[in-house]
């Protein structure tokens, strides 16, 4: 049987856009941060030497330098002032969500409503600061020491470092403005058009090495039906479900007595969506990126080591990359987007409980133990969809980065921006539903005539 909110959100059309006014400025307000962001990556850092760095970033481009580049939307590339992209910010959010799992006091923060809130963002923005300024000045001494500045030095560095960190800072206020004021999450926006910006030159590079013979027409068309292939399975785990079935029992409410009624608390087979793909690839760039930019120098023993074998393909970097999403998806569901032992309570307080369980800590008990079953699934799922493109990449010699972490992005932030969008214009034709029947009550009003009086 269909409810009237999915039946009307069937009937729902994009026509309706028009009409809902709220919902269109929202979208031209998040076009209009996304272009700010887009023309951002164009305005380079000053003191760099732009021919050595395209002549890097073109031998860079097949390996991690290509990854990095994307996941900046080509800003690295560019050595624009957005450089380190929003990378900074997601990699303070890590340390921060990790040490409010272990710290008394944050945890004590995080109990605290709307003020904790915002006092974790506080310390999370002043994480961001201080990533972004050691992530900056490593950037600067390395494109020193791969001879990429025109004029090195102290003043270098240091002007290098305010232009980076400033443009990650003014990143994440707009995310921010994004997510408040826009539609959709601000921060996987901007992971994701900095993505999506750079599939047509990909594209294209990948088809002229089609013409010249470089790779031949079987792997061009094994390529295009792999990526159909994932986009459609990311759609379908990315919808799956599984439901746990609640019942409420019989209640009385003065002299009437409702019904016990029946529902289900819905599972996502992926709670943690796109965050563990992201979290983990933030953790394997910072380091790599040194080692490749230095990489013109002579390196260190650590950063040799680094190049050699934490780069796309290597064994060493796909263990390290599949462990990560693996862990962030278990931490991540059970500190932030689902906890066992708060559902249980407010099932309690509804009076709702899962048949054959009891109310309160079993409830919690079970409810965790079928999460870290459906987990299993979760994060396989997510770590073969982050390392099967990687794996293939390297057996068929693809001359451009092409990751499963970038189709998940793709695919879970157009997911969720759609439904936002949807719930959006749903809200809008209740309203107007609303001041229909309000306008026919008031002209049914009018139209009645009292007694006449003598």
């Amino acid at each position: 049987m269909v409810s009237a909110a999915e039946q009307m959100a069937a009937n729902t059309s994009w026509a309706a856009l028009g009409k809902a006014t709220d919902l269109r400025n929202r979208i031209l307000f998040t076009l209009g941060l996304l272009i700010v962001y887009r023309l951002g990556t164009f305005i380079p850092v000053p003191g760099i030497d732009g021919q050595a760095l395209r002549e890097f970033m073109e031998q860079a481009g097949q390996g991690i330098g290509g990854m990095v580049s994307m996941f900046t939307g080509g800003a690295l590339g560019r050595m624009g002032i957005f450089a380190l992209g929003i990378m900074p910010y997601i990699s303070a959010s890590i340390i921060i969500q990790l040490l409010t799992s272990m710290v008394p006091a944050l945890e004590q923060l995080k109990k605290e409503g709307e003020q904790g809130r915002k006092k974790i963002n506080q310390y999370t923005r002043f994480g961001t600061v201080a990533l972004a300024t050691v992530q900056a000045y490593g950037l600067a001494v390395s494109l020193e020491s791969g001879d990429l500045a025109t004029d090195p030095g102290l003043y270098f560095r240091l002007s290098t470092m305010i232009t980076l960190v400033g443009g990650t800072m003014f990143l994440m206020w707009l995310g921010e403005q994004i997510t408040a004021r826009g539609i959709g999450n601000g921060i996987s926006l901007i992971i994701f058009v900095g993505i999506i910006a750079e599939v047509p030159a990909a594209l294209a590079q990948f088809f002229a090495s089609g013409r010249s013979g470089a790779i031949s027409p079987a792997v061009i068309i094994g390529v295009i039906v792999m990526v159909i292939a994932v986009i459609t399975f990311v759609v379908f785990m990315e919808r799956a479900l599984r439901k746990i079935h609640i019942q409420y029992p019989r209640r009385q409410a003065g002299m009437k007595i409702y019904e016990g009624g029946s529902s289900h608390l819905p599972v996502k087979v992926n709670p943690a969506g796109v965050i563990p793909a992201i979290f983990a690839s933030s953790l394997l760039l910072l380091p790599v990126t040194i080692s490749t930019f230095s990489s013109g120098a002579t390196n260190g023993p650590v950063m040799s080591w680094l190049l050699a074998n934490f780069g796309p393909g290597q064994p060493l970097y796909l263990l390290f990359f599949a462990s990560m999403i693996v862990f962030f998806a278990y931490f991540y569901t059970f500190n932030v987007s689902f906890k066992p032992d708060d559902v249980a309570d407010n099932l309690k307080k509804q009076n709702g409980f899962v048949p054959g369980i009891r109310p309160g800590k079993k409830t919690a008990e079970y409810l965790e133990y079928v999460v870290n079953r459906v987990l299993v699934l979760g994060s396989a799922y997510l770590a073969a969809v982050c390392l099967l493109p990687e794996i293939l990449r390297g057996q068929f010699a693809i001359p451009f980065y092409f990751g499963g972490t970038s189709v998940l992005i793709i695919v879970s932030v157009t997911m969720d921006t759609i439904q936002q969008v949807q719930s959006h214009l749903l809200a809008h034709q209740y309203e107007g539903l609303i001041e229909k029947s309000q306008l026919r009550g008031k002209g049914k009003k009018r139209g009645r005539k009292g007694p006449a009086r003598r």
